[in-house]
């Protein structure tokens, strides 16, 4: 019995996910898409339209995965500054696996300002983003662990700037100890 397509479908999304954020749009090839999703050109094309057709599922991955939980790290019953510091810990310190950097940011950069749907997919990303952050710095501020005077909305998307940034700055090189100065200034912010 064959393996149902879906499956196929999923592994192929999380390895062209890896693929397009280690080398990004233009820089993966289908042949590098082939290589590391151990499909054949053929079978690529019969699966998925095209090749930015599989770039924007590998995207919409991303954003299942990183912004579930976000927003799983927002609900949860931390203290609000621990939740933020975790945040840009993340982004200082990733997972061992993942390539350096955002695949967000990168197609920030790279595809939205020609791609209007890319661009309309980031932002509906990046909007779920700042309200889960708003969401626990505002129940924060109700517990007294930020001061109310703080505007709750730019401190959220001072966070996704930063996180941002950190990422960016990652992706050039930047050596841990810069990174973490400025997460540690970020959080003089709250």
């Amino acid at each position: 019995m064959a393996r149902p397509r879906t499956f196929e479908e999923d592994r192929a999304v999380e390895a062209a996910m890896r693929a397009f954020w280690d080398a990004g749009y233009e820089g993966t090839s289908t042949q590098d898409l082939c290589a590391a999703t151990g499909l054949g050109r053929s079978s690529i094309y019969n699966t998925f339209d095209s090749k930015r057709d599989l770039y924007e599922r590998a995207l919409r991955r991303y954003h299942e995965e990183r912004t579930s939980a976000l927003i799983e790290l927002m609900d949860s019953d931390l203290p609000a500054p621990e939740k933020i510091r975790t945040v840009l810990w993340q982004a200082v310190d990733p997972q061992a696996d993942s390539p350096a950097g955002c695949l967000a940011v990168n197609s920030l950069v790279e595809l939205a300002p020609h791609d209007p749907g890319i661009a309309a997919l980031l932002r509906r990303d990046g909007d779920r983003r700042v309200a889960a952050l708003r969401g626990a710095i505002e129940l924060g501020q109700a517990r007294g662990e930020i001061g109310a005077d703080k505007d709750a909305q730019a401190l959220a998307h001072f966070v996704v700037a930063t996180v941002s940034g950190i990422s960016v700055a990652a992706r050039g090189g930047t050596g841990r100890a810069t990174l973490e100065s400025i997460a540690k200034t970020a959080m003089t912010a709250f």
